[in-house]
C-alpha cells in the first residue's frame, strides 16, 4: 500500500504545490487504511530523532557531533510541539529567532543550530518521512568575519618554560608541531609514533586515517616523557597520578587553560594550536592543498577559515609585488 501511495503522489507532483501534496498524502493514508482496516504505525518525533542519530553514527560521526545533534534537535522538539510532517518554514524560522532573543546568542551559534536542523530535516526528506524539508528556504546566516588570534612565538616559549611536567611539554610541542585535533591527540597510542621518521598516524573525523609530522624538538620531548613513564598503559598521554589512565579531552583543555591564566596568555586551548599551525604554514608559502591534507579537512574552504593570513605578510607582499 505504501508503494501505491507514493506512486500516486509522484504522478501528481507537477499539478500540486507542497501544501496540497501534503494534504493528498494525509487523505490517501487515512482513506486507504480505513478501507483496508490497517493500523498505521505512528512514529513520534523523538523516535525520528533517534533513527537520525543512528544513521549518523553509522556514517562515522563522532560522539561529540552526535551529542550536538541530539541537544539541538531535542531543544527544538521541546519548544515546537508539532509533528515533524507538519513543520513549516515559518515555524522553524520563528523558533530560531525566538531562541536567539531568549538566549542572547551570537549569529554563529544560531547558524550552527540552523545547520544541524537542516541536516535532520534533509535526512527525513531523503528517507521519505516528509515530502520536503522546511529548512530549505532558511539560508546560511551571514556573520562577520573575525580574525582569530594565533599563538605567538613569544607566548609559545613562555608556555614551554612554564611546563613543570615532561608530559605537558611533550603535549604542547606535539600540538604546535602537527596541528592535530585534541581528540586525535588523546587517542594516540605509543605504538602510533614513528620516532625515526618523526611521524605518526592519527584517525580524524569519520575515522579517516592520515599521517602527520613533528619536528626534532618534539621528538626529544616525547622521548624524554616516555622515558620517565613507569606505567604499562598503551596511551601516549596519561594522567599524572595513579592509576595513570588515558588523558581525556577535558583534561587537556583544563591543563592548557590553567597554564594560560597563570602566564596571562589569553584563550589558550587546543584548537588555537591547530589554527596557529595552519596560519604559519600558509604564511610561509605551504600550498593550501597540502595544508588541507595536513589538517585532515575534506573541504578546502574549511582550511581557509582556519588559516587567517598574517596582515604583516600582506603588507610586505604589497610592497614587493605592487608598491615597488
Amino acid at each position: 500500500m505504501k508503494e501505491a501511495i507514493y506512486n500516486i503522489i509522484n504522478d501528481m507532483v507537477e499539478y500540486l504545490d507542497v501544501s496540497q501534496m501534503k494534504r493528498l498524502h494525509e487523505v490517501l493514508i487515512k482513506r486507504l487504511t480505513e478501507s483496508q482496516k490497517e493500523e498505521v504505525k505512528i512514529i513520534d518525533n523523538c523516535e525520528y530523532m533517534n533513527m537520525f542519530l543512528a544513521a549518523k553514527k553509522i556514517e562515522g560521526c563522532s560522539k561529540r557531533t552526535l551529542q550536538f545533534y541530539r541537544v539541538t534537535i531535542e531543544k527544538m522538539l521541546s519548544m515546537v510541539e508539532i509533528p515533524l510532517q507538519k513543520m513549516t518554514t515559518e515555524v522553524l524560522r520563528k523558533y530560531l529567532a525566538d531562541y536567539q532573543n531568549l538566549n542572547n546568542c551570537s549569529k554563529v551559534t544560531i547558524d550552527n543550530i540552523r545547520r544541524n536542523l537542516s541536516s535532520f530535516f534533509s535526512w527525513l526528506e531523503e528517507e521519505d518521512y516528509i515530502l520536503k524539508s522546511p529548512m530549505r528556504r532558511i539560508h546560511k546566516i551571514k556573520t562577520g568575519t573575525i580574525v582569530k588570534e594565533i599563538i605567538s612565538d613569544e607566548s609559545m616559549e613562555k608556555l614551554r618554560d612554564h611546563c613543570k611536567e615532561a608530559r605537558d611539554l611533550a603535549m604542547i610541542d606535539l600540538l604546535f608541531s602537527t596541528g592535530i585535533r585534541v581528540g586525535e591527540l588523546v587517542n594516540l597510542d605509543i605504538s602510533d609514533i614513528n620516532f625515526e621518521a618523526r611521524e605518526c598516524v592519527v584517525y580524524g573525523k569519520g575515522d579517516k586515517e592520515r599521517k602527520v609530522y613533528f619536528d626534532a624538538r618534539t621528538k626529544v620531548h616525547l622521548q624524554s616523557y616516555l622515558k620517565q613513564r613507569t606505567d604499562q598503559n598503551a596511551a601516549l598521554f596519561v594522567t599524572l597520578s595513579k592509576p595513570y589512565k588515558r588523558l581525556k579531552i577535558s583534561g587537556v583543555e583544563i591543563r592548557l587553560r590553567k597554564m594560560g591564566r597563570i602566564l596571562n596568555i589569553e584563550r589558550i586551548h587546543p584548537h588555537k594550536f591547530r589554527r596557529t599551525v595552519a596560519t604559519r604554514a600558509i604564511d610561509r608559502g605551504m600550498p593550501i592543498e597540502q595544508v588541507q591534507k595536513l589538517l585532515g579537512h575534506s573541504q578546502i574552504d574549511t582550511t581557509m577559515q582556519y588559516a587567517m593570513v598574517n596582515q604583516d605578510n600582506v603588507k610586505n607582499s604589497h610592497k614587493k609585488y605592487i608598491a615597488s
